[in-house]
């Protein structure tokens, strides 16, 4: 069992979540089972995973075999699953579906996975999980990948300040005006892809960094996450990293270290939310 203890964040409606996640994006099947069971022993209490993974129903039967194996209780676990574009009409009857794949009583987080500006149903499809809130099956809401003038809308018609907004985040895409509006709104950042899918992981500032700490470039990265308030969600499918991501929580970066990290000017690696999908 993992000794460390992850610090939690606060969420806008009094909910604790723990400050590093597992992600679960491009694990399939028995991986995907295999690897949250894992990182369940190694000490990670929140677990990411979305409709469109395709593998609630594997991670959802790993959190309930550690449960049953006394590894960890239900209430110690912060899960989340997401809403996917072609269902941000029926949002209710997406969520029972993903309830119902999990095989969990309730999950701890439901996010509209994106806005699809072009689709123009992010509105509705959030006061619909917004809906769902009170019945005792979800307990904190929010969305991923909302740009400023979307995330306005939503808080602006729905009356309902998201809890998280999970964006694309690492050092060269540090994405600094969006995580200063989130802070005055009350909503807590996530980082996907937190080590900008490994590209930063052979840079040379980041190299730098490591040896001077005698740490991992992705342990030196995870913690620049940690440092700003950030949540990563760091995915793996290799047991040494699982465990080597997690252990993050007893060294501190200096303030050169941070601004040499955040200058990193990589770029996006995934899809803008403005034109996805296309």
């Amino acid at each position: 069992m993992g000794g460390m203890i992850i610090p939690s964040i606060t969420l806008n409606d009094g909910t604790q979540m723990p400050q590093l996640g597992f992600g679960t994006w491009k694990l399939e099947q028995d991986q995907a089972y295999t690897s949250v069971r894992r990182a369940i022993e190694v000490g990670y209490r929140h677990i990411d995973t979305a409709a469109i993974y395709g593998n609630e129903v594997e991670v959802g039967k790993a959190v309930r075999d550690a449960v049953a194996a006394g590894d960890v209780t239900r209430d110690e676990l912060f899960i989340t699953t997401k809403l996917w574009n072609n269902q941000q009409h029926e949002p209710g009857v997406a969520f029972q579906q993903s309830l119902q794949r999990l095989g969990l009583d309730y999950i701890d987080l439901y996010l509209v996975h994106w806005p699809c500006p072009k689709q123009d149903q992010f509105v509705s499809a959030f006061e619909g999980i917004a809906r769902i809130q009170g019945l005792g099956t979800v307990q904190s809401i929010g969305v991923c990948n909302f740009y400023a003038e979307v995330l306005r809308r939503i808080i602006a018609e729905t009356g309902v300040v998201p809890a998280v907004n999970q964006i694309e985040l690492h050092p060269g895409f540090p994405q600094l005006e969006l995580q200063n509006l989130h802070r005055e709104l009350g909503v807590v950042t996530q980082s996907w892809s937190p080590l900008g899918q490994g590209s930063l992981i052979d840079d040379p500032v980041v190299a730098g960094i490591a040896a001077a700490h005698r740490r991992t470039p992705a342990q030196v990265i995870l913690r620049w996450h940690v440092q700003q308030d950030l949540v990563p969600l760091p995915k793996s499918g290799n047991d040494a990293r699982i465990a080597e991501n997690f252990n993050i929580f007893d060294f501190h970066l200096t303030q050169e270290d941070m601004v040499a990290l955040t200058a990193l000017d990589s770029g996006r690696v995934g899809p803008d939310p403005l034109e996805f999908p296309a």
